[in-house]
């Protein structure tokens, strides 16, 4: 069975597009079904602002993974070819490395973001109640559950979105004082920006609401933070009534000079704070010579809260050693547990030839039956490689330094 992986995340595919790939809860038991009718067994479905990828097992990869290009680029009303161009594929060793990089947010927008693995998560329990988890993912996922809790524990890589995070609440309180008062607005369904609001809701936010131009992108993140959901159908009013606007589209252009003056004449000059959490940024930079308008960027909320990017670089190298070290145990892991059966039968078979030894009669000659014993063992596996010496030179050569490898035969000489 093979581990293959198709998707289109935030460096593959452009934001229009990834949100029309968006495959909502709503949607991911039909999602499931159409993988089972395909004669994909396992699957783990994760969809996101910044990513839409499958993890699905077959012994069939090739078609296998045709079906799940076709079937994503049917969610976006495209053909099969949009996700050859746009997407990406992965199988076994590089398609579990990808499950790992992720779950140890190594490949997000921001890395070290804390609600990846939260997502991952949930979209294993929501593919585990549709049947799709089988026992090769859900090895899979439990092995790189274990790595993203060492990256966690063993490197700070999660330091700089949290304390960007925090470095957000800390400017809103300098300039609002109590958060309890507080409306803020979040537009877009980036990440970054999720961790933001989440963090200013655990701090006390009286208000949050949440608008996009995708309502199925806009509803999962809503429910993840016990927001309001809000039409974008007048953004001048939430941009009015927002004290604090949270920027998390990605598109690099979603709020304009003219939005936010029109929006502070509304709110008679009172003071609004932007925090802009898109990649590409999504304020325009005029925004900054507005009176009355506080534009904080990544790059500001950085250096309030971390000391630079070698820091960060560093922690990003650790946690990808980390990673790779889990990837080799459990390549070792996978291949013991391989060897565990022929080791069985092998035993058994050595029992059996034993037992057949000991049921003829040779009285208490030790000597005579362990003479038999061996010439029993050996008989079947000297005519088998007599054989391949014949047929394969080369096969039966390799067959002899396995041989000498499995008994320490080097040893012997």
């Amino acid at each position: 069975m093979h581990h293959i992986a198709v998707g289109a995340n935030h460096r593959s595919a452009p934001l229009e597009l990834r949100e029309r790939l968006f495959v909502g809860r709503e949607e991911s038991p039909a999602f499931y079904d159409a993988m089972r009718h395909a004669g994909i067994s396992e699957a783990l479905l994760l969809s996101t602002c910044d990513r839409v990828e499958v993890h699905a097992v077959s012994d069939d990869p090739e078609t296998a993974g045709a079906r799940l290009r076709e079937r994503l680029a049917s969610q976006a009303g495209e053909t099969g070819d949009v996700m050859t161009r746009r997407g990406y594929a992965f199988a076994d060793g590089a398609a579990l490395r990808q499950l790992f990089a992720i779950a140890a947010s190594l490949d997000s927008l921001v890395v070290g973001e804390p609600q990846v693995l939260g997502q991952i998560k949930e979209s294993h329990r929501r593919a585990a109640q549709a049947g799709m988890i089988g026992p090769v993912l859900e090895r899979r996922l439990q092995a790189a559950y274990g790595a993203a809790k060492r990256v966690r524990n063993e490197t700070a890589i999660g330091e700089r979105p949290v304390s960007i995070a925090s470095s957000a609440v800390e400017v809103s309180r300098e300039l609002h004082g109590d958060l309890g008062r507080v409306h803020a607005l979040m537009l877009g369904a980036g990440e970054g920006g999720e961790l933001i609001a989440e963090r200013l809701k655990a701090n006390g936010l009286g208000d949050l609401a949440v608008a996009h131009r995708s309502p199925a992108l806009a509803r999962s993140v809503a429910e993840r933070l016990g927001a309001r959901l809000c039409p974008l159908d007048d953004l001048d009013g939430l941009l009015a009534a927002a004290d604090i606007v949270v920027l998390a589209v990605g598109s690099g252009a979603a709020l304009t000079r003219q939005q936010v003056e029109r929006a502070l004449k509304a709110r008679r000059r009172r003071p609004m704070l932007i925090v802009d959490a898109g990649v590409p940024a999504d304020a325009e930079a005029a925004i900054h010579k507005i009176d009355d308008a506080f534009l904080y960027g990544l790059d500001d909320l950085e250096r309030i809260a971390l000391s630079g990017r070698a820091r960060r670089e560093g922690e990003a190298e650790a946690a990808w050693a980390i990673v790779n070290e889990e990837l080799a145990r459990f390549g070792q892991d996978r291949a013991e547990r391989v060897a565990v059966p022929a080791l069985a039968a092998l035993r058994a078979r050595f029992e059996n030839v034993r037992a057949d030894v000991l049921a003829q009669k040779s009285g208490n000659d030790a000597d005579e039956a362990t003479r038999r014993l061996i010439a029993r063992l050996l008989h079947d596996p000297s005519e088998t490689l007599r054989a391949l010496a014949a047929e394969d030179p080369e096969g039966a050569r390799a067959a002899e330094a396995l041989l000498a490898r499995l008994f320490r035969l080097e040893s012997e000489r």
